[in-house]
């Protein structure tokens, strides 16, 4: 083939792949089409919006959270599972209920009871769990704590949403509830995405997690506290489970060199616990 036949032949070909993955659009999975994909990207946080996801109207404000939530939890599966009929599923850190959808979508018959302290998530929250017509949700206005108290909390209205110092802006008010006392029995599933504050509960709750058949845990975390890590692994080894880590956010593309990037932590992990692979 002479060489000007070749050259246009890989210009086409790479004009062509650059087309097809600017419309690349795996979000049709959950319904929404290349135009409302570029849509929610734009949209105001500061209003409510609504999706159909699972032929039910889903509320929420940010757009691009929404779609980070959808890919996650949705398209990428990070919930995934083989669940036994009636499960008992603790979800702390419920957001809007993005996770409570998918977890009643692969097992319906589920118990689960959420929890999520942020107000305007909370009726969010209810909001999905009333419009997608949930049944057996227990949802509590609460963040999981290591006693029943009252805490300080940063309400952003957003995933970000945290346990916090007094006085600062957003600061509230809390309930907090002490997640041992929900782990009497046996939990079939038990996630906790709770902004930094894991270390502390799962502290509390080492001595009861043999009741605990898998477990998904955000850890948020700085270099300074490796050694909180270090003991987060210990404790999930000693309670009976196997463990697999992922990135849930790349805060560093090259780790030798500062981080770029805003943001208080340096590790942002999603940990998969289990005893069985069923």
């Amino acid at each position: 083939m002479p060489v000007s036949s070749s050259f246009s032949k890989n210009l086409f070909n790479g004009i062509n792949s650059r087309i097809k993955k600017s419309f690349n659009n795996p979000y049709r999975e959950v319904n929404i089409n290349w135009f409302s994909l570029k849509y929610l990207k734009h949209i105001p946080a500061d209003k409510i919006h609504s999706h159909k996801l699972l032929n039910h109207q889903t509320f929420f404000c940010g757009g691009q959270e929404y779609l980070h939530g959808l890919r996650e939890i949705f398209l990428e599966g990070v919930y995934n599972q083989n669940l036994p009929k009636n499960s008992y599923i603790l979800d702390c850190g419920a957001h809007i209920g993005l996770s409570v959808i998918y977890l009643k979508s692969i097992c319906p018959t589920a118990n689960i009871v959420c929890f999520e302290p942020d107000a305007k998530n909370f009726d969010l929250l209810q909001k999905n769990i009333s419009s997608h017509k949930l049944k057996n949700v227990d949802a509590q206005k609460e963040a999981v704590w290591i006693e029943n108290t009252t805490l300080n909390f940063i309400q952003d209205g957003n995933m970000g949403s945290k346990i916090g110092e007094a006085n600062l802006s957003h600061s509230v008010t809390v309930k907090a509830t002490r997640l041992k006392d929900y782990l009497d029995k046996k939990v079939d599933f038990l996630k906790m995405d709770i902004e930094g504050a894991e270390y502390k509960v799962l502290k509390d709750i080492s001595g009861s997690l043999g009741n605990v058949n898998k477990m998904f845990i955000e850890y948020h975390g700085t270099f300074e506290q490796n050694n909180e890590l270090l003991e987060i692994l210990d404790m999930v080894s000693k309670a009976g489970f196997k463990f697999y880590i992922k990135e849930a956010a790349s805060v560093y593309d090259q780790p030798f060199l500062p981080k770029t990037s805003s943001g208080e932590y340096d590790l942002q992990l999603n940990m998969f616990c289990f005893k069985n692979m069923v």
